[in-house]
């Protein structure tokens, strides 16, 4: 392996590597280098702009790996096969409200309905490649949780054809209740990666990253909020009856959520890009078409604004 330039960071890394036009598997940096997209549901708005502009500004090459954890699972499967600025359709309106719909809860039913998402919007309505995405070289790491360990999954060795990579995107954002009961893959059982890893850079970083560009859905002044103690009530009773594995990851995620904020704030291998300060607040559930919009918008302005930052000395010389 080539001998890795220690010196060198995230930012520079991927200019590097822009200006040679290296892609995977014929790199002469000797980084791996990984970008990781955060969850967070209709936050995930955000980090889609944020993948537009890396589709735009033609950096996907620059990596070696993608991971997503639930509605960034999404968004990197957008940006993998080539649609992430096509895929803006799929925060219109009239999917979102098909998609989530707080009033099927009255009748039993999912708010949150990611086979409608995966199999018809995503097969029809708003077409997703998902040949292309098994056949980039630039690999997919979606994140799920065990429903019966808790703990982080990489799905990415089960990924054969179109039908593992639809399954792994419904596993990846089964939310507890709000999306029913736990995706079965194999011998194995899954629910939303929020549970146990919403921003999956420790996995990045185990599986070997050298570098990792963080896209993530929350704002840096934005604090995770624990759950009131009736969400904690329902929710450990549906966990602990359809996932029992899972019960200790939610009730302590918020704590872990702080530590890895603390542990990856100063780290100079992770370059993070959020929201801005004036970003606004995007709910869980949010259908908002205005609020959606904007933060599609603000998503790939930062994003473009901050690599065109590394980007700007290669393009002048």
């Amino acid at each position: 392996m080539p001998d890795q330039d220690s010196t060198l960071g995230v930012g520079e890394l991927i200019a590097k590597r822009h200006r040679e036009a290296s892609t995977p598997g014929q790199r002469t940096d000797g980084h791996r280098l990984a970008l990781v997209i955060e969850g967070g549901s209709s936050r995930g708005a955000f980090s889609h702009g944020m993948t537009t502009a890396i589709e735009e500004l033609g950096l996907l090459p620059t990596f070696d790996t993608v991971y997503g954890a639930s509605a960034g699972a999404l968004n990197a499967a957008w940006l993998l096969c080539g649609r992430a600025v096509d895929a803006e359709r799929a925060w219109n309106p009239e999917v979102i409200n098909r998609v989530i719909s707080p009033r099927r809860a009255l009748r039993g039913a999912k708010v949150v309905d990611t086979d409608y998402l995966v199999h018809t919007v995503y097969e029809r309505i708003v077409p997703m490649d998902f040949p292309a995405i098994l056949a980039n070289p630039v690999t997919f790491h979606p994140i799920a949780t065990d429903a019966d360990t808790g703990a982080a999954v990489d799905l990415h060795a089960g990924l054969t054809d179109p039908l593992s990579v639809q399954t792994a995107l419904r596993a990846s954002t089964c939310l507890p209740i709000l999306a029913g009961r736990p995706v079965r893959i194999g011998a194995h059982r899954y629910v939303d990666a929020g549970l146990s890893e919403s921003v999956p850079i420790r996995t990045a970083l185990v599986q070997g990253a050298t570098r990792v560009l963080v896209l993530r859905t929350r704002r840096e002044d934005e604090n995770h909020r624990p759950p009131s103690s009736l969400e904690s009530r329902v929710v450990a009773r549906f966990l602990s009856r359809h996932a029992p594995g899972t019960v200790q990851p939610w009730l302590v995620r918020t704590l872990q959520n702080q530590r890895d904020e603390q542990d990856f704030a100063t780290d100079p291998a992770v370059l993070q890009i959020r929201p801005p300060h004036d970003a606004p607040r995007i709910g869980r559930l949010d259908r908002d078409p205005v609020r959606l919009r904007e933060a599609l918008t603000l998503g790939r302005a930062v994003t473009a604004r901050t690599l065109a930052a590394y980007l700007a000395p290669m393009l002048s010389a």
